[in-house]
This record gives structure tokens, C-alpha cells and sequence, in this order.
């Protein structure tokens, strides 16, 4: 099993909780082994499930199961009810952190040469059986060919920025408002069109008034006679009648 660090690859977490993932330590079947650092400085070792692992509930809970155990097995009173009843283990790591969500992962100091977090990733495969002696095919876990990091998922956005509780009913009036001015609006557009138009005012009768007839003026009456072409100027001049001349009719 080596521990050779190596760059980070596709799909590989970049962060685990506090922990800044820098390479690989380890690759399992049944998960990774990280070199991280925390906010401090100080290098840890943090084992993560695999993708198929992290699914499979029975394997998740053995990993869970262990790191519960090796976090007891410590100090306190639950150290002590552990080591009463046989459930601590001899030679696991300090546990400095540990995540039991979806994509479980725990965190122990680093040490070079040292197993650190690949500790806990030898609890996930059951093998043998549970009496008598081995026989037959050993087990293999249907989720073993899935060799994707689980990464944990990302944290959920923040919510939008609400408006105070104000300025929300100021808004809800101003639409109300102008709710109401169109409703007024369409009625006094649409109702006027509706409505039959009333009876008109009757027109004043008429007035007759008598005029008296045109009376000409004197400048009308008083017209010149057209004066006579010079070629019946001669016909029309009577000449003064001579003694001897006689009209045929007169007696």
C-alpha cells in the first residue's frame, strides 16, 4: 500500500470541510486517502468514501461504525463504556474531525509512513463469513466497480434578499391603487358606449318675419339713354316740316 502523494485528478473534492485537499495519498476500492491542510497549517489525513460506497448503506454505516468506536476509545465516559464492552479497537488513529453526511469523510493528523485515514477504509469490505470457516467465493459488493470520489454536496445558495415588511405593503398598495384606476377606467369607457343615448333637446320654432319688397334706389332710375350709332343718326332725326311739303294722309 503506498503513500506516495500524487496530483489531484478529475473529480476529486477540493475541499472537505475546513480541509484543503492538496494530493492523493492512497487509492482503495472502497475510497481515497488525501493529504490536506487546515486553516493553521497543519497537515492532516482525510479518508473519503468512494462514490459506490457512499450509496450502499451497509458499507457507509461499517465506516461510520468504525470512526464512531476510535473517536470513544479516547477519553471519557464513553471511552470507558467502549473498552468495558470490547468495542474499542487497538491502533486507530486520532480522529480530529469527521463528517457523516451523504459523502462520509474523517480526518487524523498526518504522519509520513504512517496509515493514517486508511485505517477506517479497511472496516467498509466484509469478508469471510460470519461462523465456521471460509468457504466458497468470497463476497464482492456490486458497487466496487464505481471508483469516483463521493464528493459532499455543495452548500445550498443563500436565500434572496427579501424586502422589509414596509416597503412590501407600500408596494402592495401602489398596485392596488392602480388595480383600481384601470377597473375605473375601463367602466367609464366601456358603460358610456353601453348606455342608450337619451332624448335630445327640442330646437326653438321657427320665425318667420315679413321683408317689404326692394325699393329702387335713384341712381337706378335716373339711367342715361344710349346714344344713337352715327349711322342712324339721320333716321332718327326728324327735320322741320316746309310749307309746301304735304304727307300722304293728312287731310
Amino acid at each position: 500500500m503506498g503513500t506516495v502523494a500524487i496530483p489531484l485528478q478529475y473529480g476529486d473534492p477540493p475541499r472537505l470541510g475546513p480541509y484543503v485537499v492538496q494530493a492523493r495519498l492512497q487509492t482503495l476500492p472502497t475510497g481515497f486517502v488525501y493529504l490536506a491542510q487546515d486553516e493553521a497549517g497543519r497537515a492532516v489525513s482525510v479518508a473519503l468514501l468512494t462514490r459506490g460506497a457512499a450509496m450502499d448503506a451497509a458499507a457507509r454505516e461499517r465506516f461510520l461504525t468504525a470512526a464512531r468506536q476510535a473517536r470513544s476509545s479516547r477519553g471519557g465516559v464513553l471511552g470507558w463504556m467502549a473498552r468495558a464492552r470490547g468495542r474499542a479497537q487497538a491502533g486507530s488513529p486520532r480522529i480530529i474531525a469527521m463528517d457523516e453526511g451523504p459523502a462520509p469523510w474523517v480526518a487524523v493528523p498526518y504522519a509520513p509512513g504512517d496509515q493514517g485515514a486508511a485505517w477506517f477504509l479497511a472496516s467498509v469490505m466484509m469478508t469471510g463469513t460470519l461462523i465456521g470457516d471460509a468457504h466458497g467465493p468470497d463476497f464482492v459488493p456490486y458497487w466496487l466497480g464505481d471508483r469516483v470520489p463521493a464528493v459532499p454536496l455543495p452548500p445550498p445558495p443563500a436565500p434572496p434578499p427579501t424586502e422589509t415588511r414596509r416597503a412590501v405593503m407600500v408596494a402592495l398598495s401602489a398596485l392596488v391603487a392602480l388595480l383600481v384606476l384601470a377597473i375605473a377606467i375601463a367602466w367609464m369607457l366601456l358603460g358610456r358606449q353601453e348606455e342608450p343615448p337619451g332624448p335630445g333637446r327640442p330646437l326653438p320654432p321657427t320665425q318667420y318675419v315679413p321683408t317689404p319688397p326692394p325699393v329702387p334706389s335713384p341712381s337706378q332710375t335716373a339711367k342715361p339713354s344710349p346714344s344713337p350709332s352715327p349711322g342712324e343718326s339721320d333716321e332718327a332725326t326728324p327735320r322741320p316740316s316746309m310749307p309746301g311739303d304735304d304727307r300722304p294722309g293728312d287731310i
